[in-house]
């Protein structure tokens, strides 16, 4: 074959007709006209078989198809937009329909499906590849081979070619629905060249109407065969093999946020990503802060992209390697990122006017590696979150911890836990058993049916957008994805739980390990008497964090960051030449090789860390509290043992604001602001606000707000607030004084409580003692609210006791608190037990 025989994109599936009426055709005309589509268009293609895309618009349905009316609309309406679409025509379902009559098919086929079981594999298969062999086999009518061959001819000579390569696709009349996504029913084929090839990728695309998973997803759907039509698209290929391709979402894919834009890519041919054969990059863009003109990119995570499909010497496609160098760098710059959100706010914002709601939309891209441009080459609605009018958040927590066998990119955020099946060719589907955890190196659309009965997971490759992710969504079964080794470290009828509740990071643990399920309904909770915030400190959680019904977060800890996502001492960044070991030497070297300097490296990654969680609250507050590790914790960190003194009692030494104006850290502290201002300045999230922790002396607080003025953040401008702990008596006693510094107080309970009883929080001795509810520490808490309100300013709370005491949450209201921040999974409990008072 000179062409590629590929599964179509992950989300052409096939819908009920009532279901085409409620999807594309709401967008098509709004609902008051969707009774009337069909008649309409009915009447309109009675004799239409070939037509250009640019002719066809998402009224044109009926006859197209979901993917062709699509590709028209977007051809049509958002070109003045700037958005770039190849050009292409399409096969009418009338074309289809023509073909099956002329053959003599169409009631052959009917009389197969009719006494079908799709139960008996054996019997499905036989049928569907007769019926497929019926269809391929049967010339196209005269008169279709003469328009298809002139429409080709005009398609060439638009791009200067005698006969140009291009996509052969199909595009059903239930496809595409923002009600159904049924991942990989059709074929596609791919780099096909010359009327020839054109002629049998034609007849086999509308052949592909039968395949097996075809056939039986209609059959569960209680879909009539007699009511399925199937349109072909034939469009331009971009040679994105010479470049890169991707999938982009209007929301991200795992929480269903649809605050952001979620863009991932590799090397070549955009199937490598949905099919799952690469781990591709991934880049976060938050829309609202796009739109005001900022350059929101809050996350790039750098995928593995081992493999690209590119063009053979004889047109046709092959899997090459990709070279060291090109996997070690993102497939886009920040400027083709940010345009091609552009273009999907652009897209989502057209079908959501054409829709009359909300409609997140589901994109492929491709950039033609000669002249450098990008194009969209499909959109369609997403499928999986965009029904989801109400949303509840389901919240999955381990009860306990295992051994962790191997490590990818959680789907979702659910655990199962079963035994292990390995399936490595379609041949083994037959070997697994309800329940059982699918193990592969990526999957197909073939294993569908059995995907359905698996209680998880697990591939060795593939991104957040590939086949096995999109389906897993769907089914609502937990998956990790790109695992690269799962195969070698899993074996048959190992027991094992997947978890995907931890982050972006989906683990595999060793054993059944027990879990909870908790079930929120943000719509059904109470209004609490005071705003309720959360606490902070992964932003792999923030987005399914951010749906749960709080006023913002309260503290964002970013002494996660450091050690999580940059591992590396501050002042090891600034001065490596001081760092002794020459592991630790190394190690910085190879942690920071992608930044432009190990400075920007600690910059970028606290930026990217604090830009994900203020844009899954924004436009709430998120209060970002500087660096308050103690010196042990600090030394602990790559470098750290060069930069950090030896104390008898860290807790109450060298820690919080004492750190930013001392020269053995000052320069870390300005890495510090310089991450918070490219946050603020330029992602545009002026939801961002500081907090100073243990600060004790008024010249204190002085001191650190110079030093964050030399570093580009001032009080005041661009609307910045700075609030300082309230975890100190001398914060209590001195309340007047430090509200002329600060904007507000949130109250560290832990380390107000450990000073004011004069206890080590960490002594297990002492244990009885620390009490947060002791009457000095409430009246501690009761006098600096007073004192605060009296010099206009507002106390929040952001330490333990809230969360674990409702008696104490209850306290602090009638105190007067003007918030109170709390861990997550406490957020719900709390709330209600608030509003019964």
């Amino acid at each position: 074959m000179r062409y590629l025989v590929g599964r179509a994109d992950p989300n052409w599936g096939e819908v009920s007709a009532s279901a085409l009426l409620s999807g594309w055709a709401a967008l098509a005309v709004g609902q008051t006209r969707a009774r009337r589509l069909h008649s309409m268009n009915s009447m309109s293609r009675a004799k239409t078989r070939i037509v250009s895309l640019a002719d066809v618009t998402l009224d044109s349905l009926s006859s197209v198809g979901g993917k062709n009316a699509s590709l028209g609309e977007m051809i049509r309406e958002l070109g003045a937009a700037g958005v770039r679409v190849p050009a292409g025509f399409a096969l009418t379902t009338d074309a289809y329909h023509l073909h099956l009559r002329e053959a003599g098919a169409t009631d052959e086929i009917l009389r197969h499906l009719a006494k079908l079981d799709v139960e008996n594999l054996d019997a499905l298969a036989s049928t569907g590849r007769e019926i497929r062999r019926r269809i391929a086999s049967a010339p196209l009518p005269e008169d279709l081979v003469a328009e298809a061959r002139a429409a080709y001819g005009d398609l060439s000579k638009r791009y200067g070619e005698d006969a140009t390569d291009v996509a052969v696709r199909s595009s059903a009349t239930a496809e595409d629905l923002p009600t159904a996504s049924f991942a990989g029913q059709q074929e596609t084929f791919l780099n096909v060249c010359g009327w020839h090839e054109l002629d049998r990728a034609i007849r086999d695309c509308m052949a592909s109407l039968f395949t097996d998973r075809a056939i039986v997803y209609r059959r569960k759907q209680g879909i009539d065969d007699r009511g399925v039509g199937l349109s072909v698209c034939v469009q331009k290929m971009i040679r994105s093999d010479l470049a890169c391709a991707g999938v982009i979402f209007t929301l991200d894919t795992e929480s269903g946020l649809r605050e952001l834009v979620l863009v991932t890519g590799a090397w070549g041919l955009g199937e490598s990503v949905v099919q799952g054969r690469v781990d591709p990059d991934e880049f976060w863009i938050h829309k609202e802060t796009l739109r005001q003109g900022y350059r929101p990119i809050v996350r790039r995570e750098l995928g593995d992209k081992r493999i690209r499909l590119v063009y053979g010497d004889a047109r046709s496609v092959s899997e090459k390697r990709v070279s060291r160098e090109d996997r070690s760098r993102f497939v886009l710059d920040d400027e083709e990122i940010l345009q091609l959100a552009r273009w999907a706010i652009a897209i989502e914002d057209h079908y959501s006017k054409r829709a009359g709601f909300e409609t997140p939309m589901d994109i492929e891209w491709a950039k033609d590696g000669r002249s450098g441009d990008l194009f969209i080459v499909q959109a369609r609605p997403e499928t999986i979150h965009s029904q989801n009018r109400a949303p509840s958040v389901e919240i999955y927590r381990l009860r306990e911890r295992g051994n962790i066998i191997t490590t990818g990119k959680s789907v979702g955020s659910k655990i199962g836990s079963g035994s292990v099946r390995t399936i490595r060719t379609s041949a083994e589907l037959g070997s697994f058993r309800d329940g059982e955890v699918l193990v592969a190196e990526m999957t197909d659309p073939d294993w569908q049916p059995v995907m359905a009965r698996a209680s998880a997971l697990v591939t060795e490759h593939g991104g957040r957008t590939c086949h096995a992710a999109i389906v897993s969504r769907e089914m609502g079964i937990p998956c990790v994805v790109g695992t690269g080794n799962a195969l070698s470290m899993l074996r048959d009828g190992q027991l094992v739980t997947v978890s995907c509740a931890e982050g972006v990071e989906g683990r595999v643990y060793e054993g059944a390990l027990g879990f909870d399920r908790q079930v929120v309904e943000p719509a059904a909770l109470p209004t609490p008497p005071v705003p309720l915030m959360v606490n902070l400190a992964n932003p792999d959680s923030a987005f399914q964090t951010a749906q749960l019904p709080s006023a913002g977060v309260g503290l964002m800890r970013v002494e996660f960051l450091v050690t999580n996502w940059i591992g590396i001492h501050p002042m090891a960044l600034v001065h490596p030449d001081r760092v002794a070991s020459a592991d630790d030497r190394s190690e910085i070297l190879h942690r920071t090789r992608h930044a432009p300097s190990p400075e920007a490296f600690f910059v970028d990654r606290m930026a990217s860390g604090i830009a994900v969680i203020a844009a899954g609250f924004y436009p709430r507050p998120v209060i970002v509290r500087f660096s308050d590790f103690k010196t042990n914790e600090y030394a602990d960190l790559i470098g750290g043992s060069a930069f950090e003194p030896e104390e008898a009692n860290p807790m109450i030494g060298f820690r919080g604001a004492s750190r930013y104006y001392n020269e053995r850290y000052r320069e870390g502290f300005a890495l510090e602001c310089r991450a918070v201002k490219q946050v603020r300045d330029e992602m545009g999230f002026k939801n961002v606000k500081v907090m100073i922790p243990f600060c004790r002396t008024l010249e204190e607080g002085r001191r650190v707000l110079d030093e964050m003025k030399q570093n580009g953040l001032q009080r005041g401008e661009s609307e910045l607030e700075v609030l300082v702990m309230a975890e100190i008596p001398n914060n209590v006693i001195l309340a007047e004084e430090f509200s002329e510094l600060f904007d507000g107080f949130s109250i560290g309970s832990n380390d107000l409580t450990q000073l004011v009883l004069g206890v080590d929080r960490d002594s297990q001795i002492l244990s009885e003692v620390f009490d947060e509810q002791d009457p000095g520490v409430k009246r501690m808490i009761s006098s600096l609210i007073d004192r605060a309100h009296k010099a206009d300013r507002k106390v929040g709370i952001c330490g333990q006791a809230p969360s674990d005491h409702p008696d104490f949450a209850a306290f602090l209201v009638e105190a007067g608190i003007d918030s109170i921040s709390l861990i997550p999974d406490s957020l719900p409990g709390v709330l209600e037990r608030l509003a019964r008072r």
